[in-house]
């Protein structure tokens, strides 16, 4: 007889995702995942300037902001066939790989590093064993006896008040870790000094967009000018401090991050052989070198996988209403056609009216309609999409800078390719990205001080920004990647407005409920024979899900816990 499991909230920070899953024989023999808070941003902006749109999908989250904002700009851009000065195509993609160094380092510690180290485990620890072992693996400089010993005193006051603060809440002593205690502590110290460091490299957002989490943005451009002596724009300091920056970031990536990652990952091998789920893979590539309207010359390539089949990659366009289709049959929406039909997102439908059962609940109804979340698919086949798929994409197109961090980090661990079909190859890609990013980071700026030493200072293409110029009627999709997967949004413009507006997000594609063909998404599909040792205390779940790095406010206006709506926005 199967146990029934439900973790709800199953983030560690941004929440709306439950997980309910079955247990049977020491194994999960079913999963659904349920998104539990409503979006309404389409909604919202019918009837807006197309020029604003950027402002407001930002805002959807407070994690992956740019990246909505740049998808937006370029949605706009499309429809009006606006193309972008090359020093602004360098500015977003420093923002955008701003963005991925932030995100990335903050997942593996803040937010999945706890899954694979046990902190009060790390109290039992030498801390000069612990330097050495730290030592032998980079050169980081507060790698130290007596810094380790710091830290390690800090956290026994914690477990000692019976509050452990940020540390509350973990399954520690769970028979499912397995580091010693000296790569625990190494884990805890990591944790603390990323989170130090964090907060130093999203300054590039304040730089060229003037503030985050919500930095600016700009149809045609970038909202920031160049004048190398002036004072209120980008200047020569400004420039000098961003590459300081990205120097400093490349350093903490590759003498913490990295080592960390692979350090946990030889503890874990046999996590390379569970919850590899789907076996098709989604990426809208990123990174233009020869402008966005080029994917043939992106950093991160366009393409998608289906079968594992490394050697093809297929054709990907975000214009085709053939390809990505949005299903609601076990969603908490109703389409006029029926529940049973598939929409394309420019002529999706928002309809918020559906009146069956919605939270709370002691259990979801699976037979019916269990989340917020709609059901998205390529050529009607499920798709996950994130740093795993962009990695496998990438690698299958022939990317040379791809093919060598994996096969070397690979070569390390003795693991084939094939092990990244799996938890810890979905973590262990997220952190090979974040290497590429970085270098690639650099190659931006200093394509960008290049042209700014050749007399280009163009931030801004005005060409079609007075609306009299537009069409009557325009349409237009723009495809971007944020950290957690393939994004993309659909614009109609009529008259000067916002008609019709769709986003299908990241965790839309793998945390949404089953197709009308009753065909599971990524996050379900992924916990289908995992492990439990405690039912009671789900920490393999946690690790599965948490590969993902899920947030899910962008996928799902707000119900309390009677469910009752608390906000209404009205436009005005």
């Amino acid at each position: 007889m199967a146990t029934r499991i439900v973790v709800d909230p199953i983030t560690r920070i941004e929440g709306h995702l439950r997980i309910e899953a079955e247990v049977k024989g020491g194994k999960i023999s079913n999963a659904y995942s349920s998104g539990t808070m409503v979006r309404g941003l389409e909604i919202i902006l019918r009837g807006r300037d197309p020029r604003d749109a950027w402002a407001f999908t930002e805002r959807v989250c407070g994690v992956c902001t740019t990246v909505h904002a740049l998808t937006s700009v370029r949605t706009v851009e499309n429809a009006l066939g606006i193309v972008v000065p090359p020093n602004a195509e360098l500015v977003r993609n420093l923002m955008f790989c701003a963005q991925y160094l932030q995100d990335h380092v903050v997942h593996f510690y803040q937010l999945h590093a706890l899954d694979w180290v046990d902190v009060v485990s790390a109290l039992k620890a030498d801390p000069k064993k612990a330097a050495q072992i730290a030592q032998s693996l980079s050169n980081w400089p507060k790698n130290t006896p007596g810094y380790f010993s710091d830290v390690q005193k800090r956290i026994e006051k914690l477990v000692k008040s019976g509050q452990l603060g940020i540390f509350a809440n973990g399954y520690w002593g769970h028979p499912a870790y397995k580091l010693p205690p000296e790569v625990n502590l190494i884990g805890v110290v990591h944790y603390l000094d990323a989170l130090d460091w964090q907060k130093e490299i999203i300054k590039v957002h304040t730089i060229f967009g003037g503030k985050n989490p919500h930095p600016n943005y700009l149809v045609g451009g970038v909202p920031a000018s160049i004048n190398i002596n002036g004072s209120t724009a980008i200047n020569s300091e400004r420039l000098a401090f961003v590459a300081e920056l990205i120097d400093n970031a490349t350093e903490f990536v590759e003498q913490v991050y990295i080592p960390d990652l692979l350090a946990v990952a030889s503890y874990y091998m046999d996590w390379f052989s569970i919850g590899g789920g789907l076996k098709n893979y989604l990426a809208y590539g990123d990174l233009p070198t020869n402008g966005y309207n080029d994917p043939s010359h992106f950093k991160l390539q366009r393409g998608a996988i289906l079968n594992r089949n490394l050697s093809e990659v297929l054709e990907v366009k975000g214009d085709d209403p053939d390809q990505v289709r949005e299903y609601v049959t076990h969603s908490w929406y109703k389409y006029k056609a029926g529940n049973k039909k598939s929409l394309p997102p420019w002529e999706g439908e928002t309809d918020l009216n559906y009146t069956g059962p919605k939270p709370p609940y002691k259990h979801l109804n699976f037979a019916d309609k269990y989340s917020w979340l709609k059901t998205p698919r390529w050529k009607n086949h499920p798709m996950e999409v994130g740093p795993l798929a962009r990695m496998l994409v990438a690698y299958a197109s022939g990317n040379d800078d791809v093919k060598e961090v994996v096969n070397e980090a690979l070569g390390k661990l003795k693991a084939p390719v094939t092990a990244l079909f799996s938890t810890l190859g979905r973590t262990a890609a997220r952190g090979l990205e974040t290497k590429l990013i970085a270098h690639w980071m650099k190659g931006f700026y200093n394509d960008l001080v290049k042209n700014i030493k050749n007399g280009e200072t163009r931030m801004f293409n005005d060409e079609k920004w007075d609306p009299s110029t537009w069409p009557k009627e325009a349409k237009g999709v723009g495809l971007s990647e944020a950290p957690r997967g393939a994004l993309a949004h659909w614009i109609i413009i009529k008259d000067r407005k916002i008609e019709q507006y769709q986003l299908v997000v990241p965790s839309t594609w793998n945390a949404s409920p089953r197709d009308a063909n009753g065909k599971r998404s990524a996050y379900e599909s992924s916990l289908l024979n995992t492990p439990m040792a405690d039912p009671q205390k789900p920490l393999e779940l946690l690790r599965t899900i948490h590969s993902f790095d899920p947030c899910i406010a962008c996928a799902v206006h707000l119900y309390d816990p009677e469910g009752k709506q608390v906000n209404k926005i009205s436009v005005i």
